[in-house]
């Protein structure tokens, strides 16, 4: 691990503003697409990209609420988008296509890249890494891959069953026992569906954790089980990425 590390904003070629982080050693580096979760582009969502880059990759998290509410603050944003039932799938699909195309062309990029995305947006790297080119995936708690949301759930998202056999790259899951969306029940119906149509997925549920736990500034966290979780990426992103 660096901690020496570069961070800015950018602006991706399709007008969203993107948070960039990347190592300052001039080597060859993989890069990874972070997709924030629903309460959006935040100071946590900032802090996770930042730890990729003292991982040894240049990391990326697109503002996928901008369009909701372009010029706004984040938050305003985000509630804009919650308001509006969340992220059209086919949007969020050509927003990470650009956070992906400005990795690949970083000047220093070795053409690896993959993506991560947490709560809501666990859900969305699936859904990205079956519609495009990414090298590996990781799905910290994403919910309705294969279930619809309840009524009380206030997002227009379907299911992605039919998404499923295009799914191109490895795919790591990272769950919570105590969460209900997704319960371990539909956790397990997602790892049957995927190793039936032999995808290459590693799943792991920690017992003592619910949804969110990798979120530092919220209740939710578990320290053992998200410093476990970061253990896991770092060595799921390394085999599958490089470093």
């Amino acid at each position: 691990m660096d901690d020496d590390l570069t961070a800015t904003t950018v602006t991706l070629d399709d007008g969203v503003p993107a948070y960039l982080a990347t190592p300052t050693r001039d080597h060859p580096t993989p890069g990874v697409v972070v997709i924030h979760h629903l309460p959006g582009w935040d100071r946590a969502s900032k802090e996770i990209v930042r730890r990729f880059a003292t991982l040894g990759y240049a990391a990326i998290c697109p503002n996928l609420h901008h369009r909701d509410a372009p010029g706004a603050a984040p938050d305003d944003a985000s509630a804009a988008a919650r308001a509006a039932g969340g992220v059209p799938d086919e949007r969020l699909v050509g927003d990470v296509g650009a956070a992906l195309a400005y990795l690949r062309a970083w000047d220093r990029s070795t053409g690896k890249v993959g993506v991560i995305g947490y709560c809501s947006g666990g859900r969305q790297a699936v859904l990205s890494a079956c519609r495009l080119p990414f090298d590996a995936a990781v799905d910290c708690y994403g919910a309705f891959v294969l279930a619809p949301p309840p009524s009380e759930v206030k997002l227009s998202v379907r299911p992605l069953d039919e998404d499923l056999p295009n799914l191109g790259c490895p795919l790591l899951g990272l769950f919570g026992a105590e969460d209900r969306n997704p319960s371990p029940v539909e956790v397990a119906d997602l790892e049957r569906r995927l190793t039936e149509l032999g995808k290459n997925v590693r799943f792991h549920t920690y017992d003592d954790a619910g949804h969110a736990f990798f979120a530092v500034d919220r209740p939710a966290y578990r320290v053992a089980a998200a410093e476990d979780g970061w253990r896991r990426i770092a060595d799921f992103f390394g085999t599958h990425l490089g470093s």
